[in-house]
């Protein structure tokens, strides 16, 4: 693919099921760099294998959910530069109903039981912030006073003048005759009241605590909403949360469902068995201190609603991750969840006992699931598609039954090279397991090591824009999962804790070799390393220990874990949680420390906005390579976070890409990505016998 092929790839939200089981409803989004924004609407898939259909035109149409009693589509709307909001449409069709207007947009919803209500979830702003008073920009805003750890997020910018909070509104009569404005004469006397319409339904506010209250759900008869959120006393020192159930006209106080009996987990995703008597929450052990997140993977647990502090573990985190996904309800007692396995991600279905099966495995990424009278549907990615919707189905090959193809333009405009599985020992034996993608051509191909963030991610079987992209343009793709990574076990996720650019740069080192010895095709004296976030640390962290490399670039790294602790939205428990305390011991895995031993040239990106890996260590890590005379440049995006790779304006998600291009062109050009010519003025300022 091209750079200019990104508009192309379409991305399909979870699907939601109707009630009878014929038909999924899914929403398609992709980058527009006409609007330079996201497009898309909803889509109707018969599960009868029919072609799918589109059911609204919406400019940025997502998250739809079929109404228990199936006879509603509620979904999020945004207008262009808007927020998202809550419509309804019926389920048959129709002209959508706005049902909300908030003024930070709406991020969640659930219907209840008796699909007459929603709860969601929306940011409430300080009066006199974000605009909500007129003629105060963001910079007359008042001054804010700083008293917590714990007061930015990225993506979100500050978080306590902001905090996310439960409503619960009542859905209006879709069928009812729209208000029509009386002019002229019948204006003069139209009877009081009927002078202007009805407002949008009425949302009640149920929490106001200083705390971020997540996924809100109803009780399964409807007479109280399930949230996590952070209220103890501790909550700014640590990262536990707690599942509370509180009466859905928002009277009395909440009620504590989890961490009873002496534990202490991050949890989220609450929800209650369709007869009310057990709840299923998702968790992660931070211990005793509430702050070791290091490689913990995520576990299911089940507690009865009478005695929740008898809560039970249902899956084994040492070898199980369920971090791929929330909790489906799969009707009575059972729920679907989502394993993260050596890149992949599974579908499995549990019980309350336990038990487990999987529906779905194979090198693919299940990315969303519904159930419904006996239908399973899911949303997946894999290497040929950037996102489609199929049938659980055990009598064909593979177990699903495709019912969409909305990645067929991308292919056919694009191209698709496929993704070759390996193996490789690191330096002690270790097996280091990755993926290759070869550029088309005998070679000999110039070679780029791509490190993934996290650390404790992955690189999967899902469709990757960044390999394509590289090797259409002439080099070898090498992407690992290192010590540190997740899907692998706990052990392999914490192998690294307080030992940073140990064993991972030994993995990625080890997986680099052994692709080279197993590809003559391949050129191992022209190899290029690059990667994000913690694989930009990585990656500045292998050019400060080996020189091996032609160039590098260096993207929204973790380059000084110690101006990481003050400027980081995480920086206060994550880098002591991953390089130690000690000063020496930190000084061993910094880059910054190092930054004295790199002679590789290297390409430093960031985004402006980045709140978690600031500018800051960008912008320091640039200015000591230049002064060392190491040839670097930086790229500096405005407007953008630390998710611009993923989730970027369309346009700069572009430029990147054609930036990140040229750096290669000039330093490892291929015959697919020539190396630029040099301008008259360049010649002659080049020094003699260069």
């Amino acid at each position: 693919m091209k750079p200019s092929d990104l508009d192309l790839l379409n991305s399909v939200s979870e699907p939601s099921l109707s009630p009878d089981g014929t038909r999924a409803v899914v929403s398609v989004q992709r980058p527009d760099f006409a609007a330079d924004s996201y497009v898309g609407q909803l889509w109707s898939v018969g599960l009868d294998g029919s072609a799918p259909r589109r059911l609204t035109r919406g400019f940025s149409d997502s998250a739809p959910r079929f109404s228990p009693d199936g006879s509603v589509i509620v979904f999020l709307r945004s207008a262009p530069g808007g927020r998202p909001q809550l419509y309804a449409v019926p389920a048959g069709g129709g002209e959508p109903v706005q049902l909300t207007d908030r003024h930070l947009g709406v991020s969640w919803f659930r219907f209840s039981p008796d699909s007459a209500q929603l709860v969601f979830s929306s940011r409430v702003p300080e009066q006199g912030r974000y605009g909500t008073l007129d003629g105060v920009p963001a910079g007359a805003e008042d001054p804010r006073l700083i008293t917590t750890l714990n007061y930015r997020m990225n993506g979100a910018g500050y978080t306590r003048d902001k905090f996310v909070q439960a409503f619960v509104l009542t859905l209006p009569d879709l069928g009812a005759e729209p208000f029509v404005a009386p002019v002229g004469r019948a204006a003069g006397h139209a009877p009081e009241g009927e002078q202007a319409p009805a407002g949008l339904p009425e949302a009640v506010q149920l929490t106001s605590w200083d705390a971020d209250v997540q996924n809100p759900v109803f009780s399964a008869n409807g007479a109280s909403v399930l949230f996590t959120a952070a209220l103890h006393e501790q909550a700014d020192t640590d990262l536990v949360t707690d599942v509370y159930e509180l009466r859905a006209d928002g009277t009395g106080e909440p009620r504590r469902l989890t961490n009873l009996a002496g534990a202490r987990l991050t949890v989220s995703h609450p929800l209650q068995s369709s007869d009310g008597n057990w709840l299923y929450y998702l968790g992660q052990d931070v211990s005793g201190s509430g702050l070791d997140f290091v490689a913990r993977n995520t576990a299911l647990y089940a507690a009865p609603m009478a005695d929740p502090a008898a809560a039970v573990r249902l899956t084994d985190p040492e070898g199980m991750d369920l971090a791929g996904g929330g909790i489906v309800a799969a009707g009575g007692d059972r729920v679907l969840v989502f394993n993260l396995s050596r890149g992949a991600c599974e579908l499995l279905r549990a019980d309350r006992s336990g038990a487990l099966s999987t529906l779905v495995s194979g090198p693919r990424v299940v990315t969303g699931a519904a159930e419904a009278a006996g239908a399973v549907v899911v949303t997946f990615t894999d290497q040929q598609t950037s996102g489609d919707a199929a049938l659980v189905d055990p009598s064909v090959p593979g177990g699903l039954r495709v019912l969409t193809d909305f990645s067929a333009g991308f292919r056919r405009t694009a191209g698709l090279l496929p993704l070759r599985e390996e193996t490789h020992p690191s330096a002690d034996g270790y097996p280091v397991h990755g993926w290759v993608v070869l550029p088309e051509g005998e070679g000999p191909h110039p070679v780029l090591l791509n490190i993934h963030g996290g650390p404790f991610s992955q690189y999967g079987w899902g469709l990757f824009d960044e390999a394509q992209a590289y090797a259409a343009a002439g080099y070898a793709v090498l992407m690992c999962n290192p010590r540190g990574s997740s899907g692998y076990g706990q052990e392999h996720g914490r192998a690294i804790k307080e030992a940073m650019g140990t064993l991972d740069l030994q993995d990625v080192l080890g997986f680099l070799e052994g692709v080279l010895a197993s590809h003559p095709e391949l050129d191992g004296a022209r190899l290029g390393v690059m990667g994000g976030s913690y694989g930009g640390y990585l990656t500045a962290w292998t050019i400060s220990q080996d020189h091996r490399f032609t160039a590098a670039v260096v993207e929204r790294g973790f380059l000084d874990p110690l101006s990481f602790v003050g400027s980081a939205d995480i920086g206060w428990f994550f880098s002591e949680a991953y390089t130690g305390s000690d000063p020496a011991k930190v000084a061993a895995q910094s880059p910054f420390a190092q930054v004295d031993k790199v002679r590789t040239p290297a390409f430093i990106l960031h985004s402006e906005e980045d709140l978690r890996c600031p500018v800051e260590q960008a912008q320091r890590y640039y200015t000591a390579l230049k002064l060392r005379g190491v040839p670097t440049e930086l790229l500096l995006f405005p407007g953008e976070n630390h998710e611009l790779s993923r989730a970027g304006t369309p346009w700069h998600r572009r430029q990147r890409f054609e930036h990140i291009l040229n750096w290669w062109a000039k330093w490892l050009p291929t015959p697919a990505n020539p190396a630029p010519e040099t301008s008259a003025r360049d010649k002659e300022a080049a020094p003699a016998g260069v």
